[in-house]
């Protein structure tokens, strides 16, 4: 086993349990919760195998599902933005970057990476919530949990990268 499958998969216990217990209780502006496992699909490096990203992300979309009784909402969320995340990468990458570059605010600059994040949690907080309403007969609560979810899950994301480059120095 390699050691960047170890350290994916202590990110992935650590999502699920932080998802699970503690931030699946907070529901703020009437639905407006914070899914910071997206973070996960953020910071996949680049040159990573599209087809073990999603598979990754697949399986953590499942195990959140399983244990928020979300029937299929973050797994196929999670799925389609590790999909789209290499392509969406490759816009953000300086042209003269490593192939194996990792995804963090460090490597991108914050501008790049506030953007990157940026989409891929809106993409996310988009295909979840307009999953989890089938349909938009409440648009504002629709539309609130999209824009809180989104305003809360990016703060943490950029709360965890910051932690993340303050403990590498």
């Amino acid at each position: 086993m390699s050691v960047d499958v170890i350290k994916r998969f202590v990110l992935f216990f650590i999502m699920c349990l932080v998802q699970v217990l503690l931030l699946n209780h907070f529901h703020l502006l009437g639905g407006a919760t914070p899914l910071f496992y997206v973070y996960f699909v953020v910071t996949f490096r680049r040159g990573y195998p599209r087809w073990a990203s999603m598979l990754w992300s697949f399986a953590l979309g499942l195990t959140i599902d399983t244990f928020s009784n979300t029937p299929g909402l973050a797994t196929s969320s999670l799925t389609l933005i590790a999909f789209l995340q290499p392509y969406l990468l490759e816009l953000f990458v300086p042209r003269d970057a490593a192939e194996d570059m990792h995804c963090s605010r460090k490597a991108l600059g914050s501008m790049r990476f506030f953007w990157l994040a940026g989409i891929i949690t809106m993409i996310y907080c988009f295909t979840f919530f307009t999953l989890e309403a089938f349909g938009f007969f409440d648009f504002f609560r629709w539309l609130m949990c999209i824009i809180g979810s989104f305003v809360l899950t990016l703060l943490l994301v950029f709360v965890a990268e910051e932690l993340r480059i303050s403990e590498k120095l």
